[in-house]
């Protein structure tokens, strides 16, 4: 494969969640379409009230990276690489209570939880909840916890904060993905043995006593995810690896969940993120569908074909549709109709989104796609990526809330992991601020109520006017844009009559594509002075007001 341009090297952070691989012929494994696709990619989507605004709710911060959070009831856990947290609008260094890299937080209110406050000797990489959501497990680099001894993975109670006395394995080194149900704890990353027993990247155990299991498939390199499928049946599981077992799957492949059998798992016949410089970052599920995302970086050594996300049948993994955004992508989550991706895409174009920008280039960092197959892609022009051209593909929501990237890692990223509960969608990482208000590493977002709605049209518009006849005017102006709707209403003031608007007009623009819109005012009085102006609204009622610009008819 030849390269694109050459880009920052990414160090993968351990997330756990969903996805499969397996074997197949070449070409796109899907089931049919319920509805005829659109030839090309579909147009840019409104969104609507299930998805979530893009206004960044006050959230509890942090001072360094959150890899992994997860939801239980009304509660966060968030494990990364901080040693404090601090309230919401509280400048670095200020308010700070001390948080050895994991804590919780209200869901509703985004305020620290004081009461849980482990204290962990090295960095949490997942964080994940039992299905009955009595426990919370986490996996990473840490040690000890609370000064007792606990080998890179823990559990803890969701009701008390507790540690759970009974679940310690001894792993010998960094868990990156752990998927859990009621009985059993899967865990993958870049351990060779447990305890005494080898086992090679791959390890199961009881839930009750942390007791090591037989179930002992061998990844050849590092794996980053990892999750069950909805029939409990499969564990599906992502990474940098090209084998399991001795099976060639290429970063993708599904586990039988009893015996740890390499089962086929079509998705990998084209999605291949593996080697060096490539890897499956992300897997989740909705219960409908597996999602995955990716990343190749390609002058480093990377192999992989992908960088966008993906949609897969969760029984036999064909894929349902690919997005093949450029740059990048670290999690995925799906609720309500909508998926949420957390990336450094800096181009969409192939999917009916956002060209690519040089100098500089400027990446997006959350994403939000239609979870139903809607067109199909474009092939691609950009870079020499893979071509992924007449795949069939979702379309792209108008929903693109600024997050800042940040220096913490190194890496230059902002988000590095999304979850949510249908109401609300949070993300953790390392940036600094979010729509351009500081808000360090953790953020939530939610359907309104309970969010204000409040992201209003970007850009105030200032028309052009030349008159056209001596009774007559031609009003011009750049259309507007809004970081949640791409449909915006346009009110003409004549003479700052804002009671009256001589026209209203609506049209429909996104941050790249913000074409000219045009109104003439006629039945005027030759040889008069005019003023005019335009009030830009929203369909949530945010609205922007220009400033008034004048002209003169022609005395004839």
């Amino acid at each position: 494969m030849t390269s694109p341009p050459p880009r920052r090297r990414i160090r993968m952070p351990g997330i756990g969640v969903l996805v499969a691989a397996g074997l197949l012929a070449a070409g796109l494994a899907s089931a049919p379409p319920a509805a005829a696709l659109l030839p090309g990619p579909a147009p840019i989507s409104e969104p609507t009230a299930a998805n979530v605004t893009a206004d960044a709710l006050p959230t509890v911060q942090i001072d360094g990276v959150v890899w992994s959070q997860a939801i239980v009831g009304n509660t966060v856990f968030a494990g990364g690489n901080f040693a404090n947290a601090r309230p919401a609008g509280a400048a670095a260094g200020t308010s700070q209570t001390p948080r050895s890299d994991l804590l919780s937080y209200n869901l509703s209110t985004g305020t620290l939880i004081t009461t849980f406050a482990p204290k962990l000797n090295g960095q949490v990489k997942t964080v994940a909840a039992s299905p009955d959501m009595t426990r919370i497990y986490v996996g990473g680099q840490f040690t000890t916890v609370g000064g007792v001894s606990r080998s890179r993975i823990a559990a803890f109670s969701t009701a008390t904060g507790a540690l759970i006395t009974s679940f310690a394995p001894p792993v010998n080194y960094t868990v990156n993905a752990i998927v859990a149900t009621n009985t059993t704890v899967y865990a993958g990353g870049a351990f060779s043995a447990v305890g005494s027993a080898s086992r090679t990247r791959l390890a199961a155990f009881s839930a009750s006593n942390g007791a090591l299991l037989s179930w002992s498939p061998k990844a050849d390199s590092t794996v980053t995810a990892m999750v069950m499928t909805p029939a409990a049946d499969k564990v599906i599981v992502g990474g940098a690896f090209t084998t399991v077992s001795g099976s060639t799957v290429y970063g993708l492949t599904a586990l039988d969940a009893s015996s740890g059998a390499v089962l086929p798992w079509l998705a990998n016949s084209r999605v291949r993120d593996y080697g060096s410089g490539s890897a499956i970052t992300n897997l989740s599920t909705d219960g409908t569908a597996i999602y995955g995302s990716g990343y190749a970086f390609y002058a480093g050594g990377g192999s992989g074909t992908l960088e966008g996300a993906f949609s897969a049948n969760p029984t036999t993994g064909a894929l349902n549709w690919v997005e093949d955004c450029h740059g990048d992508t670290y999690g995925t989550y799906s609720g309500n109709g909508v998926l949420y991706t957390v990336t450094h895409a800096h181009f969409c174009g192939n999917v009916g989104g956002f060209p690519d920008t040089s100098n500089p280039r400027v990446p997006h960092h959350a994403l939000a796609f239609t979870t139903q197959a809607i067109g199909t892609l474009k092939h691609n022009t950009s870079g020499t990526y893979t071509d992924w051209g007449g795949t069939a593909a979702p379309a792209m929501f108008n929903w693109f809330p600024d997050l800042d990237a940040g220096t913490f890692t190194g890496q230059s990223q902002a988000a590095w992991h999304v979850t949510g509960n249908g109401q609300y969608v949070i993300m953790g990482g390392e940036f600094p601020k979010v729509n351009s208000t500081k808000q360090q590493g953790l953020v939530r977002f939610a359907v309104k109520p309970p969010a204000p709605g409040k992201q209003g049209p970007r850009v105030s518009a200032v028309p052009s006017l030349a008159a056209t006849s001596a009774t007559s005017v031609r009003l011009s102006w750049p259309a507007s844009w809004d970081r949640d709707n791409e449909k915006l209403t346009y009110k003409v003031i004549r003479d700052g009559n804002t009671a009256a608007p001589v026209a209203t007009i609506a049209a429909t623009s996104q941050f790249w594509n913000r074409p000219t819109v045009t109104f003439t005012n006629t039945g005027l009085k030759a040889g008069t002075h005019y003023t005019y102006s335009i009030i830009t609204s929203d369909p949530i009622g945010n609205s922007l007001a220009g400033i008034a610009v004048g002209i003169t008819t022609p005395a004839a």
